[in-house]
């Protein structure tokens, strides 16, 4: 019955379809040759449907012949065959060369090719590699018009995966809940049941042979299936549920015939909130140890989804949810999760493995790794390209050698193009750019596989940020994303010369121009593509999210990037050797020699790309036939390119004099600075005219994880227009900083008033200690505080073991009447034994309290320890636990929210003063 289920439906089409569309003209006929196996090749099946349409649309005359262990076929002109390699059918009745060329193309791999006889034969190594023949045939069709007269060609793919990525996640949080928490509901969701969507999609992929898909999701379990020890663990309705089991069924079906895995990716430890409730604990807590009943629940809940649902492959992401890199994630791995996926496929009666895929993302994969193989052996590793962007396609340095040292494990390495937070949400689409980033995953990191996010809006998939009257697909606007990064996943090696030829006739086609044409919008792309990573890798401040570069930098942030969390990875193996706009004002003053990329070399870079890609654009346009309103959206993308390159640009030029006037202590720098700040305000200021009408966001994620150039709550400074008062502002700022230092000639201080002591009730017996020169920190050393700023002086700190906190963590439970802030100094020095202080490029969790941003750098000089950066947590009335896992830190007091914390740099490591006064 399976066999006739899926075979009839099809046979109809084949049968039928030809009927209603006959040639009328002299065109030949064409025979196409099938097994009778075809039902368990549903890939077979799609490619030889797709061919017939084809063909139909050509108007040939088209015959099918099902050929059965009893026959043969006629070997002529005009005849089709279409098999995989192993076919128990047709393999016996195959030429011998036929199979040879098939079976050395490899997985996915096939040859499309003539014999003698004038038969053409699609025969693919397996059923995808089958398919993958049909689609390149059909590619071939479409540019010639025909079928060929000459064929004999072996391929197969380089990169082992080729998927692309789709969030089940939204912009903001739902009520209640926090981040990756978003149960699979109607509401939350709708597209996700929209079967014609999901076809589109998928259609797509397989255009441009993408075989594995995955969803991105905190706890997908909870929405997917039941478990009969933990009912109460659903979070979706019954409706709800079977519309769930239903969708993702079709999903699956579908995505199979295409050739490809679906992958559902899940966040640890990451519990349901019924469960959460039902157990009195936190849905997510980063410093939670593995807890028995969590185990079991999650193994379960494993379990069930791998019996449930047997095409369905598993990525893990060990870390954010969890507490980094420890044992703990070597044994959720090893004994939760595959165990997990172990019990389902024995519940199941099925002896393949599926793919589970280990995000290297927050733990030591390597190490997992070296536990897991030995139990299960379909595991892949995947880690970041540039990290949350696009920066080089030259990554060097500890995160080039992560990638290495995964790739040598032996297994397959994927490279995750991830977020995209400097590209969003401008049209992205340099051919040069994803060919060289491509090379780089195999040549620099080893890797075999890509893991490909959409361009932009990820956070608001289906939807691009476009102001478009009923909203636009961000699948269809950046249909060239996803091509190019396609076909360099299947061949990255191909010939400079031919790909610009073949991308500008891809655009020439799609805006109904001429080849010369197309080629001058290939150079707007191309030009306009090497803007966004030029200037985060030159002047940002991390590679993650919560920096959304299109929106602009403060001068702040310029020039004191470390008071922001400055990320150095991105600076030390995201981007050239080159120098910090900090490092080169420093060697300049000191008459240094320059290193490698330097900030004014890249402000000369961005505006002559900027320049260009106008000029580009500009040549195309008057011939644009087709689809003109989209090349109009396009056009203004590279408007909107230019200027923020010029903003940016004149924005350090002025930075650079700024931090001049830090060693020169002359105001005539600042003097000089000035016109620079300005012309960067018109730049800036036009970008907010380009914009204000045709985007309703730079950024889809609009939550408290943002944080530069502004901190985004509640959708807040999500649009130019809202930024362009606090650069106003700051120009402002600025200029009466310039009259007062001017005028102010007799240097006057403002007396420094200490915080004051908070009321609060600890509810652990801890001691305290006031903070001053000769305050001993831990309860189990002789080590006292050396320097301290005057903001900390008098503060009640706690003292904890120093022991304690390196192997057990620090926890700290209190009551208090009033909202207060706990101050929390974190040892400025990456070391195992220092608690390491919050960062959202690897815990999304790092900002709940308010806590991600340094209030006062460099405040603290502990005996022979590294200076200490002050962050502050803000609880309000009520009981509170809060555990900050394990390493040294110092927990300074607490304060009145009420205090008005100005967020400065004490210089107590020596390095400069502060002067970020003069902007704020």
């Amino acid at each position: 019955m399976p066999f006739l289920r899926n075979f009839i439906p099809f046979m109809v089409f084949l049968w039928y379809l030809p009927t209603f569309a006959k040639g009328t003209g002299p065109k030949p006929t064409y025979t196409v040759f099938l097994s009778t196996q075809i039902s368990t090749h549903p890939r077979v099946g799609f490619g030889a449907e797709k061919i017939v349409k084809e063909l139909v649309r050509l108007k040939y005359d088209i015959n099918l012949k099902v050929v059965n262990y009893n026959e043969t076929f006629k070997k002529a002109k005009g005849a089709i065959v279409i098999s995989v390699v192993n076919d128990p059918v047709l393999n016996k009745i195959l030429p011998e060369v036929v199979k040879k060329k098939a079976l050395a193309a490899g997985k996915e791999g096939f040859t499309l090719t003539y014999t003698s006889d004038g038969t053409l034969y699609i025969v693919g190594a397996d059923a995808s590699g089958t398919l993958y023949g049909c689609l390149a045939l059909i590619d071939d069709i479409k540019v010639k018009g025909k079928i060929p007269a000459k064929l004999n060609l072996i391929d197969h793919p380089q990169m082992v995966l080729r998927g692309t990525c789709i969030g089940l996640q939204k912009p903001d949080y739902l009520p209640g809940r926090d981040v990756y928490e978003y149960p699979y509901t109607p509401e939350s969701f709708p597209w996700f049941y929209d079967k014609a969507l999901w076809i589109k999609y998928l259609d797509m992929m397989v255009d441009n042979r993408y075989n594995s898909l995955y969803l991105w999701n905190g706890h997908p379990f909870s929405s997917l299936v039941k478990l009969k020890d933990y009912p109460y663990a659903l979070e979706v309705d019954e409706e709800t549920f079977k519309k769930n089991e239903e969708i993702f069924r079709f999903l699956t079906k579908e995505a199979d015939k295409r050739g490809i895995w679906v992958i559902q990716m899940f966040y640890n430890i990451l519990i349901p909130k019924p469960f959460a409730e039902k157990h009195n604990l936190k849905t997510q807590d980063r410093n939670r140890p593995i807890i028995p009943i969590i185990a079991d629940y999650t193994r379960k809940s494993i379990a069930e989804f791998v019996r449930k649902y047997p095409n369905v492959g598993l990525m893990v992401a060990l870390g954010e949810a969890m507490e980094g890199v420890g044992q703990d994630d070597v044994d959720w791995f090893t004994k939760t999760i595959i165990p997990g996926v172990q019990d389902g496929l024995k519940e199941a009666g099925i002896k393949g493995e599926p793919p589970i895929v280990l995000r290297a993302h927050d733990t030591d994969a390597a190490r997992v790794m070296k536990a897991a193989l030995p139990i299960y052996k379909n595991l892949y590793t995947e880690a970041k390209f540039n990290g949350e962007a696009l920066t080089t396609y030259a990554p060097r340095g500890s995160w080039a050698e992560l990638h290495r040292n995964l790739s040598a494990i032996g297994t397959v390495h994927i490279s995750n193009v991830h977020i995209l937070a400097n590209l969003e949400p401008f049209r992205y689409g340099s051919a040069d750019f994803i060919q060289k980033s491509v090379q780089a995953m195999h040549k620099i990191y080893g890797a075999n596989g890509l893991h490909l996010y959409p361009q932009a809006s990820y956070w608001d998939w289906p939807y691009s940020a476009d102001n478009v009257k009923g909203r636009q697909l961000e699948v269809e606007r950046d249909w060239i994303w996803y091509k190019e990064w396609g076909r360099y996943a299947w061949n990255a090696d191909r010939n400079r010369e031919g790909e610009v030829n073949y991308w500008s006739n891809q655009l020439a086609t799609t805006y109904g121009t001429h080849l010369t044409a197309g080629k001058s919008i290939l150079k707007a792309y191309e030009e306009s593509g090497e803007i966004s990573p030029k200037l985060l890798r030159r002047y940002g401040i991390t590679d993650g999210n919560r920096q959304t570069l299109t929106l602009g930098m403060l001068m702040t942030q310029l020039i004191n990037p470390f008071r922001y969390g400055l990320f150095t990875l991105m600076y030390e193996s995201e981007a050239p050797e080159g120098e910090m706009i900090i490092e080169y004002a420093d060697k300049e003053w000191n008459k240094q020699p320059h290193v490698g990329e330097t900030p004014v070399q890249i402000a000369k870079e961005v505006v002559e790309h900027g320049k260009k890609a106008i000029e580009a654009i500009n040549l195309a346009s008057g011939s644009v036939t087709k689809n003109k309103e989209e090349f109009a959206r396009l056009k203004n993308d590279m408007y909107c390119y230019n200027a923020m390159a010029n903003a940016y640009a004149e924005k350090v030029k002025a930075a650079l004099l700024v931090l001049r006037f830090k060693y020169s202590n002359q105001v005539s720098d600042l003097e000089q600075a000035l016109p620079f700040l300005q012309k960067s305000l018109t730049h800036y200021t036009e970008l907010v005219k380009l914009t204000e009408k045709d985007y309703l966001y730079a950024n889809s994620m609009e939550t408290k994880q943002r944080k530069i150039p502004m901190r985004g709550v509640d959708k807040t400074f999500i649009t130019w227009k809202e930024m362009l008062p606090v650069f106003t502002a700051e120009l402002n700022h600025f200029k009466r900083s310039i009259d007062s230092l001017k005028n102010n000639k007799t240097g006057t201080l403002t007396k420094v008033l200490p915080f004051k002591n908070a009321e609060v009730q600890l509810l652990s017996d801890f001691a305290a200690y006031e903070l001053d020169t000769s305050g001993l920190v831990f309860s189990d050393t002789s080590v006292k505080i050396k320097e301290i700023t005057e903001k900390l002086v008098g503060l009640k700190g706690i003292k904890f073991s120093k022991a304690v906190q390196i192997n057990t963590g620090t926890e700290i439970k209190f009551t208090t009447t009033n909202r207060v802030k706990l101050l929390i100094g974190y040892f400025n020095e990456k070391n195992p034994t220092y608690l390491a202080a919050p960062q959202l490029e690897t815990d999304a969790s790092a900002n709940n309290y308010g806590q991600s941003e340094i209030k006062i750098a460099n405040a603290v000089i502990v005996n022979g320890f590294p200076p200490v950066n002050v962050h502050t947590f803000t609880f309000n009335t009520g009981s509170h636990t809060l555990n900050l896992g394990k390493g040294l830190c110092l927990v300074l007091g607490f304060i009145d929210d009420k205090e008005q914390i100005r967020i400065f740099n004490a210089g107590l490591d020596r390095r400069g003063r502060d002067i970020d006064w003069l902007f704020e």
